[in-house]
């Protein structure tokens, strides 16, 4: 198992989406973050198992939330998480960052 890292922008979309969720209802985006977490324990106990969407990036699904991860699996097992996006955003901005 190996580690996951999120880049600056990742780390700012999720954040920006856990603070929208908590505006919308307190306590939601408490449950945002959870979920996110769930996510990535899944990939890190199997990364393999969420599918390539463009090249060498894998996609994972946040549960509950129209999120996903998308995320590399470096020679060392390390997770590189390059996008924290909504279902409904424009593919190409996480293309570009591939």
């Amino acid at each position: 198992m190996g580690s996951v890292i999120f880049t600056p922008a990742a780390r700012a979309e999720m954040t920006d989406a856990q603070d929208w969720y908590e505006r919308e209802a307190p306590g939601l985006g408490r449950h945002f973050r959870v979920e996110i977490e769930r996510t990535v324990r899944r990939m890190m106990n199997n990364p393999l198992q969420f599918p390539l969407r463009y090249k060498t990036l894998r996609h994972a699904r946040v549960n509950t939330f129209p999120y996903s991860l998308f995320f590399t699996v470096d020679d060392d097992n390390t997770l590189t998480t390059i996008a924290c996006f909504h279902g409904s955003r424009d593919p190409q901005q996480w293309h570009r960052r591939a």
